[in-house]
C-alpha cells in the first residue's frame, strides 16, 4: 500500500469540503471526486480512477461513499480509509440530524405542510428522472429487460423486495453459467435473512440497528434503492408513514454528501436521538468493512463475467423496485389538479434543464405548492 507525506491532512481537507458541498446524488459525487483526485490533485490516472469506481460499485452499499473510502485507503491505508469516509459522511449526518429534530417539533404545522404538499410530486419526478440514465445503462440485453419487467410485476404484487433483488441476480447468474458451461460458479455470500419486523408490536433499538445493518449489507444499485427498502421495512410494517418517507427523501436530496444520511432522519423519527445514531452507524458500517476487507479483491473480481452478470441483474431489479415505490407514492401524492400541475412543471424543468441540481427542483415544487394553495 503506497502512502504519501501529508496525505492524511490532504484527505481531511478534501473530503470535509466535499462533505459540505457535494449536492446532487451519487453520480454528481463521483464526478466531483474525479475532478478533484484526477484533474486537480492528480492522485490517480483516468484508468486508475475507473478501476476504483468499478470496484466500489461491486459491493453493496452507497457507491460514492465507498469510492471515497476506497480512495482514502489507496492513499493512506487504514487511517486514510477512516478519515476520508468519516469526513465525507459526518457533515450530512449532522445536518440531517438537526433537520430531523426540527421536523419532530414543527413537521406537522399547517404552514410547513403547504410546502411539503408541493414537494411530494416534485420528488417523484426527480427520482424517475434520475432512474432514466441508470435504466439506459443497465439494459444491456433482452434477458435483463425481461428480468426487469418480471421484477417490476412482482414488486407491484407485493413480493418481498429482498428476494426479488437476489432472485434476479441468481437468475442471471444461472443463465450466464449455462452459456459458459465450463465456468465454475463462484460468488461472495451476500444474502442475509430478513428480520421479521412486522411480527413484533414495537421496534426496539436493537432491531432497528440490525434492520439498517442488513440494508447496508445487501443494498445494490442507486442510492434511491434505500427508499424502497425503507418502504418495505418501515412503512409497510407501520413504523413510518408515507409522508415521513417522502420527507426523508427530501432531506436526502437537500443535504450534501451521501443520500444514505436519510437514515439519520428516519432513525430519529422512529426512536429519537438513539435511533438516529444507531441507524446511521448501522447503515454505513458495512461500507467501511467491505472496503477494508475486500478492497483489493474487488478490483480483481470486476473482470469476472459471472459476478458482473449478477450485478447487472441486481441493478435492473433495483430500478424496478424504485419504480414500484414511485407508483405507490404517486397514488398517495398526486391526487388533485394542483399536484398534477406541480408534477408536469417538474417534468418540463427536468427535460429542459438536465444539469440543474435536483435540490432546486424540490425547492421549486415546495414554492409552487405554497402558491397554488391560495387558488
Amino acid at each position: 500500500m503506497n502512502t504519501w507525506p501529508g496525505t492524511i491532512k490532504d484527505l481531511f481537507r478534501l473530503f470535509l469540503k466535499l462533505g459540505f458541498t457535494a449536492f446532487g446524488g451519487p453520480a454528481v459525487h463521483i464526478a466531483m471526486l474525479r475532478r478533484e483526485t484526477v484533474e486537480r490533485l492528480q492522485w490517480f490516472t483516468e484508468e486508475q480512477f475507473l478501476d476504483l469506481t468499478g470496484a466500489a460499485s461491486l459491493v453493496p452499499g452507497p457507491t460514492s461513499t465507498e469510492l471515497a473510502i476506497l480512495i482514502g485507503k489507496q492513499r493512506a491505508g487504514w487511517k486514510g480509509l477512516l478519515v476520508a469516509g468519516l469526513c465525507f459522511i459526518l457533515p450530512a449526518v449532522v445536518i440531517t440530524g438537526i433537520i430531523a429534530w426540527l421536523y419532530k417539533l414543527y413537521g406537522t404545522s399547517p404552514n410547513l405542510q403547504q410546502y411539503i404538499y408541493g414537494i411530494k410530486p416534485a420528488i417523484i419526478v426527480v427520482i424517475i428522472s434520475a432512474l432514466y440514465p441508470l435504466a439506459k445503462k443497465s439494459l444491456k440485453s433482452i434477458e435483463l429487460a425481461i428480468i426487469g419487467i418480471a421484477a417490476l410485476i412482482l414488486c407491484l404484487f407485493g413480493f418481498n423486495q429482498l428476494y426479488i433483488l437476489f432472485g434476479s441476480g441468481f437468475m442471471a447468474l444461472a443463465l450466464t453459467a449455462i452459456k459458459n458451461k465450463g465456468t465454475t460458479v463462484c460468488i461472495l455470500p451476500l444474502t442475509l435473512l430478513q428480520i421479521p419486523t412486522s411480527s413484533v408490536i414495537s421496534l426496539t433499538n436493537t432491531r432497528l440497528f440490525f434492520t439498517f445493518l442488513k440494508i447496508g449489507a445487501i443494498l445494490y444499485g442507486s442510492g434511491y434503492v434505500l427508499f424502497a427498502f425503507l418502504d418495505s421495512e418501515f412503512v409497510q410494517t407501520g413504523f413510518l408513514t408515507h409522508q415521513q418517507l417522502l420527507d426523508a427523501i427530501v432531506v436526502g436530496q437537500f443535504t450534501p454528501g451521501p443520500v444514505f444520511s436519510s437514515v439519520t432522519f428516519v432513525g430519529y423519527q422512529i426512536s429519537g436521538l438513539q435511533g438516529a445514531i444507531l441507524g446511521t452507524i448501522a447503515i454505513f458500517l458495512p461500507a467501511f468493512l467491505f472496503i477494508a476487507l475486500l478492497g483489493n479483491l474487488i478490483l480483481k473480481l470486476r473482470n469476472s463475467k459471472l459476478f458482473s452478470s449478477f450485478l447487472d441483474a441486481v441493478n435492473i431489479a433495483s430500478i424496478a423496485i424504485i419504480l414500484s415505490v414511485c407508483y405507490d407514492l404517486g397514488k398517495n401524492s398526486i391526487t388533485d389538479w394542483r399536484a398534477i400541475v406541480i408534477a408536469v412543471t417538474a417534468c418540463v424543468i427536468v427535460v429542459l434543464f438536465r444539469k440543474l441540481n435536483s435540490a432546486w427542483i424540490i425547492l421549486g415544487g415546495a414554492l409552487l405548492g405554497y402558491l397554488l394553495n391560495f387558488i
